[in-house]
């Protein structure tokens, strides 16, 4: 088990594993990763949201989050020990792993009918899947001969086992509370129109409710405030216009900052690191 670690990008260019196991837990804000995330839950009170829609979490449940998907968990306070295994994959490397025949990234496309986040899993499928992460922690912290293979050998066989459950699974049975109608619309509008000139004013407008009832029902439902919804879907959306090569004034243009000094600001204050230095790494 580890010391729970708050950043948000990876260190390595491949996967990062973590086992953590805290007492008390101070929560994080709203975010996204550049990243895969498969999250297996052991223990705790924890409600997950991921885009709009909340999962109450039971043992053996597994997240399974993709790079461009807002999420957080949020934390029931005075409850037992929050036990959890998080599976970082760089997507260049899951890439890697895919054949012409087989995409290992199908359990995370969102754009899938019925897709869901959770899989929930039976008591055998359980034990499978803890027993596949146990032993890649174990493999992943020993610099045994050949390490680097076996980790990649355990990692597709995971891989392969998560989309086979993904693709059996039998959705009537997941466990999920979604938003309500009106929330659901919000969302959809931001994500259609981010790029244009959005203000809560005008969504209140667009949806005939008060400004005030639409923050606070938001800030309930999702997690932050639409203002920063907003900025952090243009933020996404940016980075993979940076990633592709266009240049961070363009992008900047494009997914709807005023100027190019809220953007700069907008993207150093929420990743640590500015425009060109993301550039430079090539992430």
């Amino acid at each position: 088990m580890q010391i729970f670690d708050p950043r948000q990008n990876m260190s390595s260019n491949k996967f990062e594993i973590f086992h953590y196991v805290d007492a008390k837990f101070e929560g994080v804000p709203v975010h996204q990763h550049d990243f895969y995330e498969v999250y297996f839950f052991i223990g705790g009170n924890v409600e997950y949201s991921v885009e709009g829609k909340s999962y109450h979490l039971k043992s053996g449940d597994v997240l399974l989050i993709n790079p461009l998907e807002l999420h957080q968990p949020r934390i029931a306070p005075h409850q037992s020990a929050y036990e959890r295994i998080v599976l970082w994959i760089n997507k260049n490397y899951l890439a890697s792993l895919c054949t012409n025949e087989v995409s290992l990234t199908r359990c995370f496309d969102n754009s899938n009918p019925n897709h869901s986040n959770l899989l929930r899993l039976s008591l055998a499928q359980q034990k499978q899947i803890s027993s596949r992460l146990t032993e890649l922690l174990k493999e992943s912290s020993e610099n045994n001969y050949g390490s680097e293979i076996a980790c990649r050998a355990i990692l597709t066989s995971f891989l392969v086992e998560i989309n086979r459950l993904t693709l059996s699974r039998d959705n009537s049975a997941l466990q999920e509370r979604k938003t309500s109608p009106l929330i659901s619309s919000v969302l959809d509008y931001i994500n259609i129109h981010y790029c244009e000139k959005l203000s809560l004013e005008k969504i209140a407008e667009e949806f005939f409710v008060s400004k005030y009832y639409l923050s606070h029902a938001f800030n309930v439902a999702v997690g932050t405030s639409p203002h920063r919804y907003i900025t952090l879907k243009r933020l996404i959306h940016a980075k993979q216009m940076m990633s592709s090569g266009i240049k961070p004034t363009t992008a900047a243009a494009n997914c709807g900052f005023n100027d190019y000094a809220g953007f700069y600001r907008a993207f150093t204050a929420e990743y640590g690191i500015t425009p060109a230095e993301y550039m430079r790494k090539g992430r």
